[in-house]
């Protein structure tokens, strides 16, 4: 690069940290669109709307009915947010709550009446037509009108399904069946039951050349010719639709085919959960977090710690803009797939410095160096990324609720740092060089490293990490059977008791924080109490754990001695958890698949199998041991645990890539006479300042959270520290250990 043209890429590269600075924190527009506060947040950080419906019926409604009910009403309103939560409260109501919304009647309208669908024909028994098209919308889709009301239909026998026979409802690509064009249909799947009655309701609409419509909450949603008599109970409604529309209809059908009907009881705008003081003290501790990590870099790495840092910079204001861009909803979980990201973005330019300086103690020129130092570094920093990739790829596709939005985040992060990494940090590393700054002084000389003997000591190493994992499973044995759960289980897991107060004046969230919420803590011993204000209103509600009649008794009296309320409106409600068993499957399940992708793209990269098994077993390692941190603190085990262990399961894996691409990289080059034990010990001592810089700079962010955040905030960003240090540990003791002991039992069989 010359001089005038390193002179405009500076300048412009100015102008756009501007640009972009300016974007993210005013925004563009008279709606400030790209700036922080326009990106949605979740509940826990912003508030919502708040729904309750009730079952329809005198009955008490089937346990297993209502968890059905549940879980299929979760999937319907991640389509307004993949952070809504749906639980149960009481015996016979349901709670919805759908963050960065505002408008209720809207949202009712459009979930309509769950629990109310059916299939009819276009004709009776006698011949009558029961509907037919009417005309169109303004949108072109076909309006029907109905000859006759749903009661008629049901007996006389029109009804030919209800929403109970639908298996399952989504939108997929398809071809049509007439041009076999490619298209976006409804893709349908009946029970056994159901599967019955379809084959019979098609049989009869295809001889007789009919339609069969879809009746929802009043009207006709679909009504599609049949083509065939369907007998497998596997069928397409095909129609021109946008995905958009596909996905529309295929969730109006899901929440169709709810078991219970419900109907709407109170509908109401709450609060934040985690209340104000978590946004500002989080913005605080991100603020003092990164200008460490600045300082930090520039002090290690010079000329080239101030590129990464103006790159780093660019990364965290793309960050905001996208997040508003794409629609992401933030959460507390999401902000932990940021600070791996930025962990990793980290990662990227230490893993190339530490190349760069090798290279420059070799006698490179600095310019050479720096190509040197990028080629070799990318092939650890791809395979670091794409494996975190997949996995955020996988928990976005099978996850839900908070494992959705974890995913989106980090992939949307993964992405931005590669590309600040590999790109910017590197233009700008040649521009700086190209105006002048040419001295190797200024870029740093790696210095020659006694080689760590750490695989002799592994039996050492393997020993302190049974002993971890096996003293958290003691004590899991010891708090389950003091307390009756192995883990401090949040209400989000085994739900808890709601607590309605209405105070005698409209209390600002942060008074509620800082006067009410640290008596309740006190009451309870509850660190993770969720506190929601009702809009317009005096009402607060209160989330704890599940309390006792003596707890709600204290809880009652401390409101009415020190904040003078009425005895008679303080209401306690019992709700079950958030964090539904079928959403438990669905994070473990996503894991588990992803952990199996990660293990087959590592086998292939590595051409050896041995490499990613030994970094499997160094991720339930760190699994283990955090999970042990969580028995013997006794941390509240919430929503954030998901997030935390899924962070630690990406760091863990990113981190060992790294020593296992060297381990590749020098075994290639290794003379016969050198032992493999040799080999390994000097990779991981190449790249042992790596592994330690990489873990400073996320743990002094973490760190950042813990000392700055309140209570929840702390509960979230405690484990998330020990994670990165047991991380660091079983990337640098553990997994090369792990690959030498695995070549000694399988032996890589010799070619014939």
């Amino acid at each position: 690069m010359k001089k005038n043209k390193a002179i405009i890429t500076l300048l412009v590269f100015v102008l756009l940290l501007g640009v972009f600075g300016y974007t993210a924190a005013v925004g563009l527009g008279t709606e400030g669109s790209g700036s922080a506060a326009s990106i949605n947040l979740g509940l826990d950080l912003e508030g919502g709307v708040s729904i309750t419906y009730q079952v329809v019926g005198d009955e008490k409604p089937d346990k297993d009915d209502m968890a059905d009910t549940i879980y299929k009403l979760q999937q319907r309103v991640e389509n307004y947010s993949t952070e809504a939560v749906v639980y149960q409260e009481g015996e016979d109501r349901i709670n919805i709550e759908i963050p960065g919304v505002s408008d209720a009647n809207t949202i009712l309208e459009d979930l309509g009446k769950p629990g109310a669908l059916y299939f009819i024909s276009q004709y009776d028994s006698e011949g009558n037509l029961n509907y037919q098209a009417v005309g169109t919308d303004e949108n072109g889709k076909l309006v029907y009108a109905m000859y006759n009301t749903i009661e008629a239909l049901q007996a006389n026998g029109s009804v030919k399904l209800v929403g109970t026979d639908v298996k399952d409802a989504q939108a997929a690509s398809g071809t049509d069946s007439m041009m076999n064009n490619s298209q976006y249909v409804v893709s349908l799947t009946m029970t056994e039951e159901g599967t019955t009655k379809f084959a019979d309701a098609t049989a009869t609409a295809y001889a007789n050349h009919e339609t069969l419509a879809i009746y929802y909450d009043g009207e006709i949603i679909s009504a599609p010719n049949v083509n065939a008599s369907i007998t497998n109970g596997q069928a397409q409604i095909e129609g021109s639709f946008t995905y958009e529309e596909a996905q529309q209809l295929a969730s109006t059908i899901r929440i169709g085919g709810l078991k219970l009907e419900l109907e709407e009881l109170h509908s109401k705008i709450v609060g934040a959960q985690l209340g104000e003081a978590a946004i500002s003290t989080s913005i605080k501790a991100a603020a003092v977090g990164f200008a460490i990590i600045v300082i930090f870099m520039i002090a290690v790495y010079y000329v080239s710690g101030f590129a990464a840092s103006l790159a780093l910079a660019l990364y965290v204001e793309l960050i905001v803009i996208l997040l508003d861009a794409f629609e992401i909803t933030l959460t507390l979980p999401g902000i932990a797939g940021i600070i791996l990201s930025i962990g990793m973005a980290v990662d990227a330019n230490v893993i190339i410095f530490a190349r760069i300086r090798e290279e420059i103690a070799k006698g490179k020129t600095v310019k050479s160096a720096i190509d040197i130092g990028y080629k070799k570094a990318t092939s650890a920093i791809v395979d670091g990324n794409v494996t975190t990739l997949i996995a955020a790829a996988v928990l976005g596709v099978l996850g839900s609720g908070t494992v959705k939005g974890f995913a989106y985040t980090l992939a949307l992060g993964i992405a931005l740092s590669m590309f600040t990494a590999m790109v910017v940090t590197r233009l700008l590393m040649k521009a700086f060089y190209a105006i002048g700054i040419q001295n190797a002084k200024w870029y740093g000389t790696a210095k020659e490293r006694k080689t760590i003997k750490f695989t002799s000591k592994r039996k050492i190493f393997f020993g302190i990490s049974i002993a971890a994992i096996v003293a958290g499973f003691v004590f899991m044995g010891v708090n389950k059977a003091q307390t009756g759960g192995a883990l401090n289980y949040s209400l989000e897991f085994v739900g808890g008791t709601s607590t309605n107060v209405t105070f005698n004046e409209d209390m600002a969230l942060a008074d509620i924080d800082t006067n009410v919420v640290p008596m309740i803590e006190a009451i309870t011993g509850d660190g993770n109490v969720q506190t929601q204000k009702v809009e317009g209103s005096n009402e607060v509600i209160f989330k704890t754990r599940s309390l006792n009649t003596t707890e709600r008794e204290s809880f009652k009296t401390a409101m009415v001695e020190n904040f003078q309320v009425d005895a008679e409106k303080i209401t306690t409600e019992t709700i079950s958890s958030t964090v539904s068993s079928e959403m438990k499957t669905d994070a473990v399940v996503a894991v588990i698949v992803a952990t199996l992708f990660m293990l087959v793209y590592i086998w292939l990269r590595f051409k050896d199998i041995r490499f990613g098994a030994s970094s499997v077993l160094a991720l339930i390692h760190d699994v283990l041991v955090v999970l042990a941190f969580y028995a013997i603190v006794k941390i509240s085990v919430g929503t954030t645990f998901i997030a935390c262990m899924l962070t630690i399961v990406g760091y863990s894996v990113n981190a060992t890539i790294v020593i296992f691409d060297r381990i590749r990289e020098n075994k290639a080059n290794m003379g016969r006479k050198e032992e493999l034990a040799d080999m390994v010990d000097a990779s991981i001592t190449q790249t042992l300042s790596r592994s330690i810089f990489t873990s400073l700079t996320t743990f002094i962010m973490v760190t950042a959270l813990y000392i700055f955040g309140v209570s929840s905030v702390k509960e979230f960003a405690l484990p998330l520290m020990a994670g990165i240090l047991c991380g660091t540990y079983s990337s640098v003791c553990i997994t090369g250990a792990l690959w030498l002991v695995l070549r000694k039992v399988f032996p890589q069989k010799k070619q014939a």
